[in-house]
């Protein structure tokens, strides 16, 4: 178990180990033992090298041994040589928790040496963005113990353990050994939902891995959708391995491209479901980026009033966003995404494998909604994201990795908090009121849609700062950022009647006033409405810089 001080490694691993019949033992409570001294002692009299040292003889000695379920102090990853112990010697739970919980639970506890500080939160976020890469880094599972029932957490933990040794299951043979895993190793959060929970699995080589979608699909037909573009690359390796198992595939290949999110593409969905006899036990796996997964998800809402569907994510902005959560739906021509419903998946595989053969532009209008969850929530996230940007276009494996697991976890949090987007939930939006403007008015598909919201955020930031709400620097940050990730920031001039008009069609608005997701400050967001000549200002000035 690894993870932040205050995390829950102590309590919850002693649960697991008796669930699994196993020995707990907590790394720093045999380090007390062996020196006969507290770890505030230690850090005040030797200093944090000298404990580190012992940190890691200890978990050098303790990962040689067998059955026992091992809780690692929160600064045990900072040595390399830990790092590679524990991803070879084990199966590595990260046990991930937000600052404000850290708090909560530490507020009064005085054997946290790196807390006494005059700002414990400060320091917090502090470690928190130091350590998260080498968490991911040797992380098997991800678990997010924002959840009060403990139970819960260590039942989903058990789950994900029986599914990641699951043996094949056409060839019964169980997956390697950790030790023998590709470097950049796999992750799985859940999205707890009460019964309508479900795994999100991030890693590369999924697709490989035919058990995992095998295991989703209940009756004997499986319906995968896709397009023109995703089907020569992945349809036949996702196929293949459902037919082997006994199933009826049914193949339906749309035209690629956001002007074909629309009734016509739906209803060919439904001609083939029809077609093919499909009863309310098919299946529907949605392969493909967000058009996909959003109409896929709506036919499987509709058809005989609801059947299974299945998320496999192949863009970047699929895996980090449209995929999670649960928003199906289609476009209309009087806005964007204004026909659809509420209705979960399965479960999602984001194979990282995919973004090989992504088109650059296509992975930056991915960013958009990378950069998005850091500013709305995160602000160690903003900076990691700032300081990475570069790894990320370059396709660094463990840099899309830990964007991909850090957004789902944040978008699953607050989808948790808010399913059907009655209050916290429209958060998520922060920049697509001006993007979706920017869709529309364009025409879809002149704009992707990640480089529509890219756009917007910086206008989003622009009305922020002149409501008083964040500093020009936070603006220029934005902006900054957005240019790097290879999106656009200048917005094109549609006309500052066309602008309000297209933005008076938005699912956030109430009574006819347009509802704006504002930064206050950078890393918290509010909904609130603006002065109408704050935001004629604001388009002005966006338009302008365009040139």
């Amino acid at each position: 178990m690894i993870g932040l001080m205050g995390a829950g490694k102590t309590t919850i691993g002693r649960i697991l180990a008796r669930k699994l019949g196993k020995q707990f033992i907590d790394s720093d409570h045999e380090i007390e033992a062996r020196t006969g001294a507290s770890i505030p002692w230690i850090f005040e009299i030797e200093g944090e090298p000298s404990f580190r040292r012992r940190e890691a003889d200890v978990i050098r000695d303790l990962t040689a041994r067998q059955g026992i379920v091992l809780a690692t102090g929160g600064g045990a990853v900072l040595n390399p040589e830990t790092r590679a112990l524990l991803k070879a010697r084990g199966t590595v739970v990260y046990l991930r928790a937000n600052v404000n919980s850290i708090m909560a639970r530490t507020a009064h506890d005085k054997n946290r040496p790196l807390l006494q500080t005059a700002d414990p939160r400060g320091r917090l976020e502090e470690l928190t963005s130091q350590r998260e890469p080498l968490y991911r880094e040797v992380a098997d599972l991800v678990i997010d113990t924002g959840r009060p029932n403990v139970q819960s957490m260590v039942q989903t933990i058990l789950n994900q353990l029986e599914a990641l040794n699951a043996p094949h299951p056409r060839t019964g043979v169980k997956p390697e050994p950790r030790g023998a895993m590709n470097e950049a190793s796999n992750t799985t959060l859940n999205v707890n939902l009460g019964e309508r929970s479900y795994p999100i699995a991030i890693g590369s080589g999924l697709l490989q891995n035919a058990g995992l979608l095998v295991r989703h699909v209940e009756g004997r037909q499986v319906a995968i959708v896709t397009n023109t573009t995703v089907a020569p690359l992945y349809l036949e390796q996702v196929a293949a391995p459902l037919r082997a198992a006994g199933r009826e595939v049914i193949e339906i290949i749309l035209p690629d491209g956001e002007q074909y999110k629309n009734w016509d593409s739906l209803m060919q969905v439904f001609d083939a479901l029809l077609a093919s006899k499909c009863d309310r036990k098919v299946t529907m796996v949605a392969l493909g980026g967000g058009v996909i997964g959003d109409l896929t998800g709506y036919a499987a809402s509709s058809y005989m009033r609801g059947v299974p569907f299945v998320q496999v994510p192949t863009t970047l902005l699929s895996q980090v966003d449209s995929s999670v959560g649960g928003k199906t739906g289609i476009n209309h021509p009087l806005g964007k995404n204004m026909i659809g419903a509420f209705y979960q998946p399965r479960a999602v595989f984001a194979d990282t494998g995919t973004l090989a053969t992504l088109p650059e532009r296509e992975l930056s209008a991915g960013l958009a909604e990378v950069i998005k969850h850091g500013a709305i929530i995160d602000t160690p996230f903003f900076d990691w994201i700032e300081q990475n940007i570069g790894k990320l276009l370059a396709r660094d494996q463990t840099a899309l990795a830990h964007a991909i697991a850090r957004s789902c976890e944040i978008k699953a949090d607050i989808v948790r908090q808010d399913e059907r987007e009655s209050g916290l939930r429209a958060i998520l939006n922060f920049g697509h009121t001006f993007g979706h403007a920017i869709e529309n008015g364009l025409g879809y598909g002149k704009w992707l849609h990640g480089e529509a919201v890219g756009c917007g955020m910086v206008m989003a930031a622009e009305l922020s700062c002149r409501m008083g709400y964040i500093e020009r620097a936070a603006v220029e940050r934005m902006r900054a950022l957005v240019n790097a990730a290879g999106l656009p920031a200048d917005a094109p001039d549609l006309g500052a009647e066309r602008w309000l008009e297209l933005m008076e069609v938005d699912k956030k608005n109430e009574g006819g006033a347009i509802r704006f997701i504002l930064l206050k400050p950078l890393g918290s967001a509010v909904i609130t409405t603006v002065p109408h000549e704050t935001l004629l200002a604001t388009i002005a000035a966006c338009v302008k810089s365009s040139g």
